[in-house]
């Protein structure tokens, strides 16, 4: 259940999404014609590892209310090994969920290379550790499972349309355009993107900052970097929770 659940909303979005916008865009994507379902496939596995890595964290919650994770903070391990154990663990479930939507490669007409594949397979994981670190964060400061239903959908929805998941950058308004620059999901995306349809096909849709292209080693840097900082949070909230 847990695995169909995770891929009926990005298949609705790639097959019935990605065809409906596809086809009533006038001109094609611009600069190159880039099919609308090509562009849009390494944001969808973008947003399958968004939302596998920050619903993995729901088991901490889930084990504060039936005082399970009680009984784990006071065992003779470290605190800090419990948190980086957690989001390795959901970190290495949503990269194997995302590594399963390359089955659908030849629906969105990519022909990657293998090196092309391995590279947006190291990307991902690096972008499900630091989403995981984000969702292990939130969740340990949560008591409810209904506050942590609500704060996650008000976390991941933003994440999600903030970004060049569904757009390219060069087509949203200056305000817009700059906004999803703030937005570290953005760099996962763009990284993945150049990763599967090559750094020349992507750069056309790629994110500038300060008129400098973004090369997909330093869009990891700034998904690695969150991840590090909301890493060091997590553990922290660890070592403080009662």
């Amino acid at each position: 259940m847990r695995l169909s659940g995770s891929f009926f909303m990005p298949l609705l979005f790639l097959v019935v999404f990605g065809t409906g916008i596809g086809s009533s865009v006038i001109g094609g994507m611009g600069q190159g014609d880039l099919d609308y379902v090509t562009f849009l496939y390494p944001g969808i596995v973008a947003m399958v590892v968004l939302t596998n890595s920050v619903m993995a964290s729901m088991s901490i919650v889930w084990d504060r209310e039936f005082g399970f994770l009680k009984e784990v903070l006071v065992a003779p391990i470290s605190r800090t090994a419990v948190a980086i154990g957690k989001a390795l663990g959901g970190a290495t479930l949503a990269s194997c969920l995302g590594m399963v939507m390359l089955v659908f490669i030849p629906f969105a007409h990519v022909k990657p290379s293998a090196a092309g594949v391995f590279m947006m397979i190291g990307v991902m994981f690096v972008l499900a550790l630091s989403l995981a670190s984000l969702g292990l964060y939130v969740a340990s400061r949560i008591r409810s499972m209904e506050a942590f239903g609500v704060v996650m959908q008000l976390l991941m929805f933003p994440l999600m349309f903030l970004s060049t998941t569904l757009f390219p950058a060069d087509r949203l308004p200056s305000w817009l355009g700059t906004l999803i620059k703030f937005n570290p999901f953005t760099y996962g995306v763009d990284a993945m993107r150049q990763a599967i349809l090559g750094s020349d096909v992507a750069a056309p849709y790629g994110i500038e900052l300060f008129g400098y292209q973004m090369p997909i080693i330093l869009d990891v840097v700034v998904v690695a970097l969150f991840g590090l900082v909301m890493g060091i949070l997590a553990v922290r909230s660890f070592h403080v929770q009662d």
